[in-house]
């Protein structure tokens, strides 16, 4: 059973549910198995919930009586660690004993429970979100590679089908790289779409909540469940609610795809370039109006976001640097954390400035298309070992390589998606990245979807993943 439920998507697991072909006590039943089974391997989760058969077993009986509440009623879903939760601990990652958080469920946790989901577990993270690596956290396409950060767990559990779907947050591009290297969706709505109370924070005004899914279709099911209002995050939009599945199917004419040349692929592995050039050649072949712009001001991308998460972390944790805590982070994150606080007024005016000059001029190539298509990293999952890359002949961080083409949809706050199109020659995924003007997810899932279905990309499983 475990096996043979682990490529279906939730939209079809919900059906059966709904149907009573298929109980979700059986559904959960099946990814603790799968997760007793592979995740000594794998270790994607850093803890259980030991009440998820009994909540799964309410989900029947309530479904019998009534029906279901929706589509994600007796669903388990994986929860990143930095999402508060009553029922598990939260430790964002870090072994820091003294520092603890809230025993209350978040706002998107007590929307998943609201609608029925069923809370598997926390999944592994890097700590505080920062990073690109989740150690110890392996890549099911090849356990001797990352799986992409700091959603690494949530991204290596959707991957390896041991949950349907799973919650992640996104500063620099934490949900759309692991979605990338794992082979999976992930959706990085618009800044404020969904709220984050109950996260615990990185950057305030960069981070993003979202899902990271097995398809297009279950990432807007996702959406329109987390969507809306949150009282406890002044950021959270009060905008209505659209229904995001309604229209996926319906055809996508006349559209006009942006490709932005500059930054998104000055430095990219070969793989990659082709098969995101393939992509945006089917665009072109189905009749899209298909045209290159340039984002100039993308040259002062880095500096910009550095200056605002440095700066935005260190304030976050300037109780934990005066307690002397940050002593028993990671290196890496104690690093990055105390460098923020050599960021300057002026530095982080400056870097505020620059982002208001990308953010008026990807908005300018918007206004002439309907959404922009780019790399979403410029090289595949590399060995845990690796800590440069060579592209365009070049020495590269994998840091400073792996989030270069998503941090610029943070600091624009543009809905932004991932999604498998291909594998380069060594059987990693390779993965497109599709964004669209604020609010515009309903056109922004619709074209995923559409290049989703024309293409088997998303039905593929990693060979760790198939073991029975």
């Amino acid at each position: 059973m475990a096996d043979a439920l682990r490529s279906l998507p939730i939209t079809e697991l919900a059906r059966r549910i709904a149907s009573r072909d298929l109980s979700s006590v059986e559904l959960v039943g099946a990814c603790l198995d799968r997760i007793a089974r592979l995740d000594g391997a794998l270790q994607s989760f850093v803890g259980l919930s030991e009440s998820a058969l009994e909540t799964a077993g309410a989900a029947d009986a309530e479904i019998a009586r009534t029906g279901p509440r929706g589509p994600l009623h007796g669903i388990p879903i994986g929860i990143k660690d930095n999402y508060t939760t009553a029922d598990l601990p939260t430790r964002a990652g870090t072994a820091v004993e003294a520092l603890t958080f809230p025993r209350t469920d978040s706002h998107c946790v007590a929307k998943l429970r609201a609608a029925g989901a069923v809370i598997l577990g926390k999944l592994r993270m890097h700590e505080f979100a920062w990073g690109t690596v989740t150690p110890p956290t392996r890549n099911p396409w090849d356990l001797a590679r990352v799986p992409g950060g700091s959603s690494g767990g949530s991204g290596a559990a959707v991957a390896a089908g041991l949950c349907p779907a799973a919650l992640g947050s996104d500063t620099g591009g934490s949900i759309r790289i692991p979605a990338a290297l794992g082979g999976i969706v992930g959706l990085k709505p618009t800044y404020g779409r969904i709220g984050r109370s109950g996260i615990v924070p990185h950057s305030w005004s960069l981070d993003h909540a979202g899902p990271l899914t097995r398809t297009v279709a279950d990432a807007a099911l996702l959406l329109g469940t987390l969507a809306g209002p949150d009282p406890d995050d002044p950021a959270a939009s009060t905008a209505p609610v659209p229904d995001y599945r309604a229209g996926l199917d319906a055809p996508v004419r006349g559209l006009r795809v942006a490709v932005i040349r500059n930054h998104f692929f000055d430095a990219i592995d070969a793989d990659v370039a082709a098969a995101v050039e393939a992509a945006i050649g089917f665009f072109a072949g189905q009749g899209c109006a298909v045209r290159d712009v340039a984002v100039p001001s993308l040259r002062y991308g880095l500096g910009a976001i550095y200056a605002i998460e440095l700066a935005s972390s260190a304030a976050f944790h300037d109780r934990n640097l005066a307690q002397g805590h940050v002593a028993g982070f990671a290196a890496d994150v104690r690093d990055l954390i105390e460098m923020g606080r050599f960021v300057t007024g002026p530095d982080y005016l400056r870097a505020e400035q620059a982002r208001a000059l990308i953010m008026a001029e990807m908005a300018a190539a918007l206004d002439h298309a309907d959404v922009i298509v780019t790399p979403t990293t410029p090289l595949t999952a590399w060995r845990t070992e690796e800590a440069t890359v060579a592209l365009a002949g070049r020495p590269e961080s994998v840091l400073a390589a792996s989030w270069r083409l998503t941090y610029p949809f943070n600091l624009t706050g543009l809905p932004t998606i991932a999604l498998p199109c291909g594998f380069d020659r060594r059987g990693l995924p390779i993965s497109l990245q599709i964004a669209a003007r604020p609010f515009a997810e309903v056109r922004l899932l619709q074209v995923a979807h559409w290049y989703e279905q024309a293409h088997g990309w998303w039905q593929q499983v990693p060979p760790f993943a198939q073991e029975p």
